[in-house]
């Protein structure tokens, strides 16, 4: 889930400020345990590819390779 979820980043398939499925939506989406959901999640922000905002959900971040100089 997490290399898949990255490489729809890395892709362009999910742009910065998309939003990422839930931990409830990786559940339907992959059939996981609540607990999974949460580690990739966990893995996704730690590696800076999403932000999770409280209420709102977890989005894509701005990536530093795709600013223009």
């Amino acid at each position: 889930m997490y290399e898949d979820i990255k490489g729809q980043i890395e892709r362009g398939e999910l742009s910065a400020g998309d939003q990422v499925p839930s931990v409830l939506g990786l559940q339907e989406i992959y059939g996981i345990a609540t607990a999974t959901g949460q580690k990739v999640h966990r893995a996704l922000r730690q590696d800076g590819l999403i932000r999770t905002e409280p209420g709102m959900g977890s989005f894509v971040m701005e990536s530093p390779t795709n600013e223009t100089t």
